[in-house]
């Protein structure tokens, strides 16, 4: 049974948390832009893969879109509904199963359609993804379409005589963006690859729509979306975003342990901006931190840094309007999306606790990990 306590204070630390009514508030928007646009939106698990809510996102999303074989298992275990699976190349070993657990598979090669195509005729509905070229995201690292991309066939590699089986396009050229950057890839898309939408039967226009934003112009997603279904009504349009899910739906609590000084004073908290939250320092960014401001924006400063051995461990640089003390608790605002798939065990620090704030303001502690979670990987 799981446990139920009613103040942040009493959480384990450090706890990812997920309030309930923020994920079905972005839920909504999400099943009014189906309903208007007549598409189809799928939940990214590599963006949200928080099964305790599945079904909740289950009552709003059609179906998940899995990026291999273990998340394949969990679409079809756990959310019960449609499985559509990419993977930049898949392996002779799991294909099968895949195929098994898939209601569309897309290739990424017409070598891998050629190796896997019969194993899928009959199964799964068979695409493929394409690579518009179109590259409006600025870091290379998180640029589906970037300079010398693995990810997609580009328009000089579409071998059109070999389409033969196949039922539709995927194309992914976002990562965060709004609806003006979808036009562009949209327009590449159809300019490259529109000649073959004819004997398709649906197109997935990939993730990176950050449609739960506040800023997002959601209108114009609907507007665009019609648009393209009465220039292809044949087709059945799919979206997978993962982020704009999760997007500011919960935060990761933390404890400082220890303020330390070095030319400036060091609290160190019992979480890790590199086990725990790996795009602080891949993209990088500087997450913000409840009742904080800029380094030198409040009267006391504090450098925050990770209890791992890294030494590049650091989280940032805060400040506070009162001094903080040891056991005070940190919360880092928006760390539901793309944070909580991408912890690690490095250094053996422990993985936070899942918790899952109910609407009637209590939180519910889903899970807890320990020695046997690091352990286990190795």
């Amino acid at each position: 049974m799981m446990k139920t306590v009613n103040n942040i204070n009493e959480l384990p630390s450090p706890s990812f948390v997920c309030e309930e009514a923020l994920l079905e508030k972005n839920l909504k928007l999400l099943s009014h832009v189906q309903k208007e646009a007549d598409v189809t939106i799928l939940l990214a698990l590599k963006g949200f893969a928080l099964q305790s809510t599945f079904e909740l996102c289950g009552k709003y999303l059609q179906g998940c879109c899995a990026s291999g074989l273990h998340e394949a298992i969990l679409a079809s275990k756990e959310f019960k509904k449609e499985v559509h699976t990419y993977s930049p190349a898949y392996k002779e070993e799991e294909i099968e199963q895949i195929v098994s657990l898939s209601n569309h598979i897309v290739f990424n090669s017409f070598n891998q359609l050629k190796q896997f195509k019969e194993k899928a005729l009959g199964k799964a509905s068979i695409g493929l993804r394409v690579n518009p070229e179109y590259s409006s995201v600025e870091v290379d690292l998180y640029n589906p379409c970037g300079a010398y991309s693995r990810l997609g066939i580009t328009k000089k590699n579409f071998l059109e005589d070999k389409l033969d089986g196949v039922d539709g396009l995927h194309f992914h050229a976002l990562c965060e963006q709004n609806v003006d950057a979808l036009q562009g890839a949209l327009k590449n898309f159809e300019e490259k690859f529109g000649k073959y939408l004819s004997s398709m039967k649906w197109v997935n226009f990939g993730g990176g729509h950050h449609i739960t934003r506040e800023d997002y112009d959601v209108k114009g997603l609907i507007d665009l979306l019609k648009d393209f279904k009465q220039r292809y009504p044949h087709l059945k349009v799919y979206l997978e975003p993962g982020e704009a899910v999760g997007w500011q739906t919960g935060y990761l609590v933390a404890t400082v342990l220890d303020i330390v000084e070095n030319g400036m004073k060091i609290a160190i908290l019992d979480t890790s901006a590199e086990a725990h939250m790996p795009d602080t320092l891949a993209m990088p960014y500087r997450p913000d931190i409840r009742n904080s401001g800029l380094a030198n924006e409040k009267k006391y400063r504090y450098r925050l840094g990770g209890n791992t051995c890294l030494a590049g461990d650091i989280i940032g640089d805060y400040s506070f309007d009162k001094p903080l003390k040891m056991g005070d608790k940190i919360v880092l605002e928006d760390m539901i999306h793309y944070t909580m798939v991408k912890t690690t065990t490095f250094n053996g620090i422990k993985l936070p606790s899942i918790v899952i704030k109910k609407d009637n303001s209590c939180y519910q502690i889903v899970k807890n990990f320990g020695y046997n979670n690091y352990e286990a990987r190795l």
